[in-house]
């Protein structure tokens, strides 16, 4: 018979096959982005928390199958780790970007982000959407991606399925639309300023937004790297909304009026650590040596924490889930773009 943990050391056991999972989910992250895909495609594109939901997919697996799945799940600390990597992400966006940026990357960035949140949120609507997946998809898709769908749902308390469902699919979206979006510009003829800032605009992963501007040149690459930028900086401000709807809408009773004390009750603590290490960053108390530090366990945090969503993940929640979400992401990807391009053209054309 397989020896089991007993349950005193479940979650110490937990924590440990946590911390090995997320050591070969680094391992493999650190090998795809060292390999060059076909069309010069760069492996940061295939970001990390895609490769630690996969690798905790397959501990859950191999954990049920032993039968200790239920023993050591005490030891899946998801909402700690997130937690703990959203406020050291606050670190490292300093607020002075907003008043360095272009004009035209701020104009833009203020006009896209509420117009394709709101869209996307009405659209999730019609299709039949939970709020808290509307929430973390529409904050994904007009923020910057991984960032701003662990941002908020982390303001919504979100279901560890539906942050990954988002991430996953604005990760393997990502990599088409690197690689479509320059062959488009190229034959639309586009400005390198232009198509710079459709990247920045439309693509929703950093590493993305680079890869696409380097294809198409120099020039392009700059303008999407600072529309990108100014995006990231509003990852605070969206957040901070976001957490106010969920304690005064979202988990309000309705027999409860939202006084202050409930909305301080049930906001999210975290968001407010996150608004102030941003401020200390930008003040300088934390210097950018020390956000480099920072930024490292931060990735490590989220590694973590993607694996605890692999372990604790729900095959048959996501089965539940249906179509409907991926038809709304798509859709409402297709609506970034053209607007992207539409703001783009108008601002930098």
């Amino acid at each position: 018979m397989p020896v089991t943990p007993t349950p005193r050391w479940g979650g110490l056991v937990g924590l440990l096959i946590v911390c090995a999972l997320a050591g070969l989910a680094w391992r493999v992250t650190q090998w795809v982005y060292a390999t060059p895909l076909p069309w010069g495609i760069p492996g940061k594109t295939l970001e990390y928390p895609l490769w630690a939901a996969l690798i905790g997919l397959a501990g859950n697996a191999g954990l049920k199958a032993l039968g200790w799945h239920e023993r050591v799940r005490v030891g899946f600390r998801t909402e700690l780790f997130l937690k703990i990597g959203l406020v050291l992400l606050g670190a490292g966006l300093s607020l002075t970007t907003l008043t360095t940026a272009a004009p035209g990357a701020l104009i833009q960035g203020v006009v896209m982000i509420p117009s394709v949140f709101f869209f996307c949120w009405w659209l999730a609507g019609k299709f039949g959407l939970e709020d808290k997946l509307r929430a973390v998809m529409a904050t994904a898709v007009s923020v910057c991606g991984v960032s701003a769908a662990i941002a908020a749902a982390g303001s919504v308390m979100a279901k560890k399925e539906q942050v990954t469902y988002v991430t996953s699919l604005v990760i393997v979206t990502a990599l088409p639309l690197m690689v479509l979006m320059p062959l488009i510009s190229n034959a639309l003829q586009l400005p390198q300023a232009v198509a710079g800032a459709w990247y920045g605009g439309n693509i929703d992963t950093t590493a993305a937004v680079v890869g696409a501007g380097t294809l198409y040149g120099e020039t392009a690459q700059q303008v999407a790297t600072i529309v990108k930028s100014t995006q990231n900086a509003l990852i605070g401000v969206v957040t901070f909304l976001l957490a106010l709807y969920a304690a005064t809408v979202m988990e309000r009773q309705p027999s409860t009026r939202p006084s202050a004390w409930l909305i301080w009750e049930r906001f999210p603590k975290f968001v407010l650590g996150f608004i102030v290490a941003s401020v200390l960053f930008t003040l300088g108390v934390i210097s950018k040596d020390q956000s480099k530090t920072l930024d490292a366990l931060k990735s490590w945090t989220f590694l973590l924490a993607f694996v605890c969503m692999g372990l604790e993940l729900s095959v048959s929640e996501l089965r539940r889930m249906g179509w409907q979400p991926l038809a709304v992401f798509l859709l409402t990807t297709l609506f970034n773009t053209f607007l992207a391009l539409g703001m783009a053209w108008l601002i930098f054309g």
